[in-house]
């Protein structure tokens, strides 16, 4: 394990059980939510296969998501101060976790420094991508973080540029911090000037998107 790997990047679900022998395993389907946000902290959640969002909303049921989570990654480290939740967690797909009690985290970081380190560094990649995602929100109008968004999550596929993940309008507007009607405009105007194409909710990038929208 790398210092820039997370402290679970390389475990599977039998060394996780010799790490936190407390912990157990816990499977869930597609579109369930696994934590509410404010809701008391008492265990930390290991994704051993799958995918889920981390996401606020208002009581109006608007949401912003604040981050994907996939295989090897965790969520719920902030059950290290005993804070209610800072998020809910939705499953994309079909997931199974480790769920690991606060009691086996803290002896974790009491006994084993390798691994404190680890939770240290991933923490602080954290921090760092959440300070971005705020730089954007405050300095950039909706056409740059949707430019922003396309270029870091694109990647290249039989010759052409694509996001995998398949996204509606919703889900790129909670993930951008923008209205659905406003990504609409902006999809429909780049896909005209032939900058994108949308198939089957999957978006492909054909040409370097213009700086100003």
């Amino acid at each position: 394990m790398t210092d820039q790997d997370g402290p679970f990047a390389h475990l599977d679900e039998t060394a996780l059980r010799e790490l936190a022998p407390h912990g157990v395993p816990r499977s869930f389907q597609k579109n369930v939510v696994v934590v509410h946000e404010g809701d008391a902290t008492d265990s930390l959640y290991v994704v051993l296969t799958g995918r889920v969002k981390a996401f606020v909303s208002d009581e109006e049921g608007k949401e912003v998501v604040v981050n994907t989570i996939g295989t090897g990654d965790y969520f719920g480290e902030l059950v290290l101060d005993g804070g209610p939740r800072a998020a809910s967690i939705m499953t994309l797909e079909p997931c199974r976790f480790y769920v690991i009690p606060r009691g086996d985290v803290e002896g974790l970081i009491e006994r084993n420094p390798v691994f404190a380190r680890h939770l240290i560094y991933a923490l602080i990649a954290k921090v760092r991508s959440l300070t971005d995602a705020v730089r954007d929100l405050a300095l950039k109008d909706v056409y740059g973080r949707l430019v922003k968004y396309l270029e870091t999550h694109t990647v290249e596929q039989d010759g052409k540029r694509v996001v995998p993940e398949r996204l509606t309008q919703n889900d790129i507007a909670a993930r951008i911090g923008a209205s659905r009607e406003m990504v609409s405009r902006i999809v429909k105007d780049l896909s005209a000037g032939g900058y994108i194409s949308v198939e089957s909710k999957h978006i492909s990038v054909h040409k370097k998107l213009p700086a100003q929208w």
